[in-house]
């Protein structure tokens, strides 16, 4: 007979999953963020895996991590802490201990917490018995022995039957949270629909987990958080690197053109390239190169004919790129650069956060190269971002880099699915055929754009390359006069794209004490920084960049109404260096943080009330 436990309401909860990468985290993560997404929370995800493919087994180095915060009210982060964690080994434990909430549930596998994985884990004493884990909620389950009984009496060998000790965490879950096991096991019926007899298995250690969760005195408190009020609409979980791809596929379908991806594959950004593969059935083209160089000059060939033309990367391939795109810039033609960007220099942290290809993007070429460059907000509005690039870059004919990061990427929130009638119209300026006004270089007086002609159209004969030509004609020339005229001609044409972006918006009072500054994927933890920090009646706002060259025409009319101004970014100070150079007249207060981890809201509060109280 199931005991009787305590329900507790709550309007908002982190979960952190945590084990060896070959302990299926990830995909419980996964599991648990769409089971909320079904059931109406609102959630943030934010994956961590370490860099090593093949980190040693129960070391610190080796843990791989999901954290979920889900809630019945809008959710902007990951969040900083967790409220229930889930180890599977001690190396998981020690790598997440600071970042619990005093009083956390803390579900261990037992069966793992022996002598010898306290040794890898880097542990000097039992930390089951050395008082650190006094005050947390500790559920001591052997997770690895039922799991296996289980699996193995459903026709699992040993070796098999180990890898569904991630359906037992979920089973735990499912019982702790009050959510539905039928969503459960319908998940594991699409994730393995062809091999029935790991659906049996998997399903059948689900319920084992339900049911001990059930059954022991340790977990006698559920948990229940009600789906969100008033979000009405058709919604979906969705990653910052799916959004990206579908914003791309998008655009191609409101231009009228195909989709054509050249990409090499690299971390965090392949996933791209992975989803615009699956798309053949939408006209999209997707091309996995022998490297970067060959991806963007794939790229730039089927922009030359006619193609919506993009190539994905992260910072060290955007390195790559560099002279690849002056030809872009150069020759005038469409292209979508998404740089997914992460730790640097060099190799860096293939699989952390950072903000950190800012400068490289503006700056990052040879001779006078400019770029529009823009960035994304959030997993969801990478869709509206990489949509607007390519709107950016087809109407303005010149290369567009938006820039993500591996927070945005492989984060996942709860995105509204648009009707493809309600997005904007795409309008490239293609010629007609015969079109005897045609000059390669001849512009648009409005927005400066030459006009796009496809090889093959009769009557349009034409080249482009990497020698400047002459204005209006296109004929190679070396003179020094119209050398400096389509220099500077390229140049005012992405400055001209100010007239078609929108103004640049504060949340909170138009004027105050303090402006907190950021751009990209910084937004959800300082937009709840600052929203927690008005609602305690502090004089601050937050204006979060998206377009970063050029920048909002109202940039320094909104500076001016603020005392002082706080530049928050995952860089040493790279965009408040960019507005230095824009916006001279106004001094940039900088909070910095390189560690390959997202802002957190507590240390925000922190740094913006320090900066309020210089203020008094």
């Amino acid at each position: 007979m199931a005991k009787k436990h305590r329900v507790i309401e709550l309007d908002q909860v982190v979960v952190k999953f945590a084990g060896d990468s070959g302990d299926g985290m990830q995909l419980t993560g996964t599991q648990f963020s769409d089971t909320s997404a079904f059931i109406g929370n609102d959630l943030s995800t934010f994956p961590d895996y370490p860099s090593e493919i093949r980190a040693p087994q129960g070391t610190v180095a080796g843990v791989s991590g999901f954290q979920v915060h889900i809630g019945h009210k809008e959710v902007s982060t990951p969040g900083d802490q967790a409220d229930v964690l889930v180890a599977m080994n001690p190396a998981a434990l020690k790598a997440n201990m600071k970042w619990l909430k005093d009083g956390a549930t803390v579900i261990i596998d037992i069966d793992n917490f022996d002598n010898k994985h306290y040794k890898k884990a880097g542990y000097e004493e039992d930390p089951l018995h050395d008082d650190s884990l006094d005050g947390y909620n500790l559920v001591k389950a052997p997770i690895t022995e039922l799991s296996r009984n289980v699996a193995m009496q459903n026709g699992l060998d040993n070796k098999s039957a180990d890898k569904t000790r991630n359906q037992f965490v979920a089973g735990l879950l499912y019982w702790l949270f009050n959510r539905d096991l039928k969503i459960g096991e319908d998940f594991l019926k699409q994730k393995f629909k062809t091999k029935p007899a790991l659906v049996k298995a998997n399903i059948a250690v689900l319920n084992e987990g339900y049911n001990y969760a059930e059954t022991i005195e340790a977990l006698s408190t559920t948990f229940h958080v009600d789906p969100v009020k008033g979000k009405k609409g058709l919604f979906r979980n969705i990653t910052g690197n799916q959004a990206t791809a579908w914003g791309l596929l998008a655009a191609a379908e409101k231009a009228g053109l195909e989709l054509f991806l050249g990409s090499y594959p690299i971390t965090p950004a392949t996933e791209i390239l992975q989803e615009i593969t699956k798309r053949k059935h939408l006209g999209a083209i997707a091309f996995q190169a022998e490297d970067e160089i060959a991806g963007i000059s794939s790229a730039i060939g089927a922009s030359f004919a006619g193609k919506l033309a993009c190539t994905s990367t992260s910072g060290p391939g955007l390195a790559l790129k560099g002279e690849a795109i002056g030809l872009a810039v150069i020759t005038e033609l469409p292209l979508v650069i998404v740089n997914v960007q992460r730790g640097g220099p060099s190799t860096g942290l293939p699989t952390k956060t950072e903000q950190s290809d800012l400068m490289q993007a503006l700056y990052g070429r040879n001779g006078e190269s400019p770029c529009i460059v823009i960035a994304a907000t959030s997993p969801a509005n990478c869709f509206n971002y990489a949509f607007q690039a390519a709107k950016l870059s087809l109407e303005h004919m010149t290369p567009v880099i938006l820039l993500t990061d591996g927070y945005l990427a492989n984060g996942s929130e709860l995105w509204k699915i648009p009707s493809m009638k309600d997005m904007p119209e795409i309008h490239p300026p293609l010629v007609k055929d015969n079109d005897e006004n045609y000059q390669t270089y001849k512009r648009d007086p409005e927005r400066l754009n030459r006009y796009w002609a496809i090889p093959g159209q009769p009557g349009l004969r034409h080249r482009v390359g990497g020698l400047e030509k002459a204005d209006v004609t296109g004929e190679v020339s070396h003179d020094p006069m119209n050398h400096q005229v389509m220099v500077e001609l390229r140049e005012k044409k992405v400055q001209k794209v100010v007239e078609f972006i929108p103004e640049q918006e504060v949340v909170g009072p138009p004027e105050g004490d303090l402006l907190v500054v950021g751009w990209g994927g910084t937004y959800g933890a300082l937009v709840s920084a600052v929203n927690d920090l008005k609602e305690e009646g502090k004089s601050v706002a937050l204006a979060q960049f998206n377009y970063i060259n050029p920048l909002p025409g109202n940039t320094a009319e909104i500076f001016s109404h603020y005392k002082k101004m706080l530049v928050c970014e995952l860089n040493l100070g790279q965009f408040a260096s960019h507005l230095r150079s824009k916006h001279p007249q106004f001094e940039y207060l900088q909070y910095n943080k390189v560690q390959g981890l997202p802002l957190f809201i507590s240390e925000l509060k922190v740094k913006i009330n320090e900066v309020l109280e210089s203020i008094k």
